[in-house]
């Protein structure tokens, strides 16, 4: 959503178009349907099915497996699309945006080639099991284990808000191989859910915000999962993990960047319908003063965004950095929505009108992906 006509200096033509053909195929295919997501807590695996005909899953996955061939800045263009519309319930960041990376950094060759080109069309959904009922942004304290016999892993443990969970038909999870190694003993093995006996999908949960995302709770009782499932060196994942973050984060600040234009934008259009003492509520200067600070702060996160994006294309953006975007960005969008809110009066409590449902998906934008006051710490350790 653009408020000011500002274009991103990493927008070129074909990026251009992509965010095009998704932002019609969401307003198509997603905006419809919303509230029957959001009541079944999930999106219909067949638009999953139909998203990936239209080359709108893992757009920057090379060509040779199954994906678009684009950069990330094509996955950031399809996410921007979703967010600018005002929705979160579509899981396509976890999936093209995570999933899919980690298999294209750590995945061997036949990995890759089992994998990504169904996750690219739509036949695999992907999930990240990182979360546990004790261990959130503390990756450390996992309890989940794999423990080595023969030619395959043995898993037990449980997971908890994992996005993706009820449709995944891979998880990669993030086990300890080593239990006594902290840290150095963290290793990443993918399960294939269909052939998986001892996984089970527990309750969708029940969520504040995001309440058309697929996000569940998964257990693993003596899942067995061959040794050539693993994902890169063992004990090594801790590091992936953290290499990988910087990209996570980058892709929360894209979307609460877009999410926060898009309420600006949807507030400055009910003003100056909505009438009030006689005029437009936008006729009224300290409804103008607020829209006019809101859409400034929404300019400060895009072009913050931004710099950030150039940076990651050149394969210079660092851990720091990443962590300030995420961390100012979901900020500004919890204040400027709340603001924005405000200025629908009563209306604005009602979850028909979509800056109802932004405020409600805003708020956990400052908590996953590691919460913001573990991204002041990150930060501050570079000072």
């Amino acid at each position: 959503m653009n408020i000011t006509g500002y274009t991103s200096p990493w927008v070129d033509e074909e990026v251009t178009a992509l965010k095009q053909m998704a932002t019609k195929f969401f307003e198509a295919e997603l905006m419809p349907n919303q509230e029957r997501f959001e009541s079944q807590k999930y999106v219909d695996r067949e638009f999953w099915n139909k998203a990936g005909e239209l080359g709108l899953l893992c757009a920057s996955i090379p060509q040779e497996y199954g994906g678009g061939g684009g950069t990330v800045a094509h996955d950031f263009a399809v996410f921007d699309a979703q967010y600018g519309l005002g929705d979160s319930g579509f899981g396509n960041m976890v999936h093209s945006g995570l999933v899919a990376h980690y298999l294209l950094a750590y995945g061997t060759e036949e990995q890759k080639q089992r994998w990504l080109p169904g996750m690219a069309g739509g036949a695999i959904v992907g999930a990240i099991a990182m979360t546990e009922p004790g261990a959130g942004s503390d990756l450390k304290a996992l309890r989940t284990s794999a423990v080595r016999d023969g030619d395959s892993y043995v898993i037990n443990g449980s997971k908890t808000f994992i996005s993706n969970g009820k449709h995944a038909d891979i998880v990669i999870v993030v086990c300890k191989t080593d239990p006594g190694a902290g840290a150095k003993g963290i290793s990443l093995i993918v399960v294939e859910t269909a052939h998986a006996e001892g996984y089970r999908v527990g309750r969708l949960l029940d969520k504040l915000g995001m309440k058309g995302q697929d996000t569940a709770e998964l257990s693993f009782t003596d899942v067995r999962v061959p040794v050539a499932h693993r994902l890169g060196a063992e004990n090594a994942g801790f590091g992936y993990l953290m290499t990988q973050l910087a990209h996570e984060r980058l892709i929360v600040a894209v979307c609460a960047a877009a999410a926060t234009a898009a309420a600006v934008a949807a507030t400055v259009r009910y003003t100056k319908e909505r009438k009030a003492f006689g005029a437009p509520l936008f006729e009224m200067q300290n409804t103008r003063f607020e829209l006019a600070e809101c859409a400034t702060l929404a300019q400060v996160s895009r072009v913050f965004v931004d710099s950030c994006i150039e940076l990651h294309l050149r394969g210079a953006l660092d851990g720091a950095t990443a962590s300030m975007a995420k961390a100012y960005c979901t900020d500004i969008q919890g204040q400027v929505v709340d603001r924005c809110l405000q200025l629908f009066g009563g209306y604005g409590y009602m979850l028909e009108y979509p800056i109802a449902r932004m405020y409600a998906d805003a708020r956990v934008q400052r908590i996953y992906a590691g919460a913001n006051e573990v991204m002041k710490e990150l930060i501050a350790r570079s000072l």
